[in-house]
């Protein structure tokens, strides 16, 4: 099937964005990851894709890559592709959601949850 919407286009567009790829080279980048434009990065090279360089712009300013891929408009697991790239190319820095170390216990939370509701 090929024309508007057809399978072959809709198939090749991920693939054309991508460069191909389809798996991103970090693991790490999950939906909360937040993307920061690089102060050191300069102009992206001509063969950039047009998402390519709309990332980069919309960056600018703090953005999660689950906004990113809204504001695109794009599935997430491709932003996320073309995050990880431009992280690995030094245009885009990943700041990762809170460490782990640093999130709340949920035993202790619920430990607390619990002794609020006996108090009523």
């Amino acid at each position: 099937m090929t024309g508007n919407g057809g399978y072959r286009d809709s198939a090749l567009r991920p693939y054309v964005i991508t460069g191909g790829k389809f798996r991103p080279s970090r693991a790490a980048l999950g939906v909360e990851t937040l993307l920061l434009r690089a102060e050191t990065a300069g102009p992206l090279p001509v063969t950039a894709t047009r998402e390519s360089r709309a990332l980069v712009r919309m960056c600018e300013r703090l953005l999660s890559l689950a906004e990113a891929a809204a504001h695109l408009k794009l599935p997430l697991s491709l932003v996320k592709v073309l995050a990880s790239e431009l992280v690995d190319s030094g245009y885009l820095v990943a700041r990762s959601g809170i460490p782990q170390a640093a999130r709340p216990d949920m035993e202790l939370l619920q430990e607390v949850l619990d002794g609020l509701r006996r108090l009523r």
